[in-house]
């Protein structure tokens, strides 16, 4: 895929089925309700960050964050990346690359300086691909406590 081809703009509303349809063929789940609530959520904080990849008129990636501070014990405004999802048929094609380019522009157009996301360890390909954009492992460390 050239750059002539893809065409990576702002998240809206109408771009809700296209991510539902990379979810499904990436995660083998459709849950087109938990992403209308996600793409909702993103839309309504941070209207600015989330981006789409475009090609044809078909949505064919899509990267969702947001600006935060606070949390924590952050106090600076820090981006935080939080899904990215690439439509399998068109992996390789820069896509992510394009996607993750556009949102830490948009961080850094806003005085941000640190961007955090967080890794599965069950993903090492999500992992390389921070990596290849310059992300390291950090201090800042996830518990978890399962409840009863």
């Amino acid at each position: 895929m050239t750059a002539t081809t893809l065409l990576v703009r702002p998240l809206s509303e109408l771009d809700l089925d296209g991510i539902v349809r990379i979810v499904e063929k990436t995660r083998n789940r459709y849950e087109p309700d938990l992403w209308e609530d996600r793409v909702t959520y993103y839309l309504r904080r941070d209207p600015e960050t989330s981006v789409v990849a475009e090609s044809a008129g078909e949505v064919v990636g899509f990267m969702l964050g947001d600006v935060r501070s606070g949390e924590f014990g952050l106090e600076d405004p820090t981006g935080w990346i939080e899904v990215l999802g690439v439509d399998p048929t068109h992996a390789g094609g820069g896509i992510g690359r394009a996607l993750a380019e556009a949102m830490l522009e948009s961080f850094r157009s806003r005085g941000v300086r640190r961007v955090r996301t967080m890794v599965d360890e069950s993903m090492p390909e999500v992992e390389a691909f921070f990596r290849k954009l310059g992300f390291a492992p950090d201090s800042l460390r996830p518990f978890v406590m399962h409840l009863p």
